[in-house]
């Protein structure tokens, strides 16, 4: 009796802590569950109010210490601007204790002012500044980085640096200084000459880039520039523009020396028409002489204007935000043609609504080239069309497709102009006020161009062209926005420049020398003027 029930206590014992050991991870998980949300929601808010530029992650790139605790992160927070890193649990403490990068501050009478250091997490590869030997090269939280200038020291050595006063370091041409700031906001009377008094301080060559990132281009690869620009610029110079529209991020222009203003637009070709569409209404508002140069940072795919401009098809991180930085203040400036489009229809046959302010003839700038060529079964083309160039009536053979470029490069790195490069053609610019008119045969002919098995048919180029569309409906092509196209004509005149910036030495997709020399802008080191590009296809 006594032994059954000893085995019916055990069973209940074993049947008891089973269940314990069941319910307690299940009920752990389901308050951690509950937690969470509740968790992000304060650290949003916290993010939202903070002067940090906060961003939460749980996988750091390299090992990671706090800044409050010294202890190694799993997750937690850093911020962007400044570098400093909490743990999840000290978070808040380090938004309090801790100071972020300020954005306009005192300094000496020579603009220098103070380093302002962030102990440990130093980049790797950082050297002291006093010994020259690595920094960080300790398994805990270690040595110092200047926020301002990057400059990195051993906690050995700090005490005796020699210079307390920070510089801004290799980009102090391209930073807009905390204290410019600072005397900007104290000026009674806010005109372009106390500016340019006020910018003697910040030294000869002195050169403000902003950057203007589209983060919803390139993989979020806008985001990582965001965070790397913010970490060696002024915060106050890198703007998200899914946050902030370039109308308004460029009225810092304004508040800098006249013509010395340069603007980096990591994104793609719309984002750069976007842009160029503010620097317009700039000159609406009789803003002329704060008008930027506009460089580019291709994100994503196609980007056939950056392409043109030798910067590239696509960024990708295959060199340092430092390199970036060097070759804008390397490029050369050139001019580039901007073209109104109007087209005055003839009915409301429309499947796109906003086409329709097109239609009321509202002028429309179309920059940069489309990125694909909508190409249909658009049969006897030339029995639908009327084409004219400069005045003159051409006449079509049997097309399924017009396309009118202002740049060298077409649906995302094809020479559309050169062809094959096997016969003599007229040379192209983007500052010619010229526009190139060509005709594909259909959608085969296309692939033939892209790969340089065939030649386009050069219809010719002209200062200004003009398409009737007689018949009903038929696609249409606008800087890679489709729509569906009723009867209407369709007049595309020079409208104005654009000041850009032309890299060189850049090697695009396709080095051939020759097409690089027709293609190549001028440039123009007294007079910056913009150039603006446009394609239109019709299929």
């Amino acid at each position: 009796m006594e032994e059954s029930t000893k085995e019916l206590r055990e069973e209940w014992t074993l049947l008891l802590w089973t269940t314990v050991a069941v319910l307690v991870p299940v009920l752990i998980t389901l308050w951690c569950s509950f937690q969470r949300p509740k968790r992000k929601v304060q650290l949003k808010d916290l993010f939202r109010k903070s002067k940090h530029g906060w961003h939460y992650t749980d996988l750091f790139n390299k090992p990671t210490y706090c800044c409050v605790c010294s202890q190694p992160i799993l997750q937690g927070a850093f911020c962007d601007c400044c570098g400093i890193c909490a743990d999840e649990g000290c978070i808040q403490r380090a938004d309090r204790i801790l100071s972020c990068k300020e954005i306009m501050t005192q300094s000496q009478t020579d603009g220098r002012f103070h380093h302002q250091w962030v102990r440990g997490n130093v980049p790797l590869a950082s050297y002291c500044a006093k010994c020259k030997q690595q920094c960080g090269t300790q398994p805990k939280l270690c040595d110092y980085r200047c926020v301002w200038c990057q400059t990195t020291v051993h906690d050995d050595c700090l005490s005796s640096l020699n210079e307390d006063l920070c510089d801004l370091g290799e980009f102090r041409s391209v930073i807009i200084p905390p204290y410019y700031l600072y005397q900007v906001n104290k000026l009674r009377r806010r005109h372009p000459d106390e500016y340019s008094k006020l910018a003697a301080v910040c030294g000869s060559g002195w050169t403000p880039v902003l950057v203007l990132a589209n983060t919803r281009s390139g993989n979020n690869m806008g985001n990582v520039l965001l965070g790397e620009f913010r970490t060696l610029l002024n915060p106050v110079q890198v703007f998200d523009l899914s946050e902030l529209p370039p109308s308004k991020a460029l009225q810092l222009c304004t508040l800098l020396p006249p013509g010395s203003v340069r603007v980096l637009v990591c994104g793609g070709d719309g984002t750069v028409g976007w842009v160029l569409d503010a620097i317009d209404t700039m000159k609406l508002k009789g803003q002329d002489q704060f008008i930027p140069l506009v460089n580019i940072l291709p994100l994503g795919t196609g980007n056939d204007l950056s392409n043109s401009l030798g910067c590239g098809a696509g960024y990708a991180g295959e060199i340092s935000v430092e390199q970036v930085l060097r070759n804008v203040l390397e490029a050369e400036v050139v001019k580039m043609d901007r073209w109104k489009v109007q087209v005055v229809s003839k009915g409301n046959y429309f499947r796109k609504p906003k086409v329709k302010v097109v239609c009321k003839f509202m002028a429309v700038y179309f920059l940069y080239g489309t990125k694909d060529c909508l190409v249909q079964e658009c049969k006897d083309l030339d029995k639908r069309i009327e084409l004219e160039l400069d005045g003159e009536h051409v006449t079509l053979p049997s097309l399924e497709g017009i396309i009118v470029c202002n740049i060298g490069y077409w649906g995302g790195g094809c020479r559309l102009w050169e062809g094959m490069g096997d016969e003599p053609y007229p040379p192209t610019r983007v500052d010619d006020g010229l526009l190139e008119v060509v005709g594909v045969y259909g959608s085969f002919h296309c692939a033939q161009i892209q790969v340089k098995l065939a030649n386009p048919v050069r219809l010719g180029q002209a200062h200004t062209v003009r398409l009737v569309l007689k018949s009903s409906r038929m696609p249409m092509q606008v800087d890679g926005e489709p729509w569906a196209q009723g009867p209407c004509t369709i007049t595309i005149t020079h409208k104005t420049q654009a000041f850009m910036l032309y890299h060189s030495a850049e090697h695009t997709d396709d080095d051939d020398s020759s097409a690089s020399e027709a293609e190549e802008p001028s440039a123009d080191h007294t007079d910056t003027a913009s150039n603006t590009q446009e394609t239109v296809t019709v299929s």
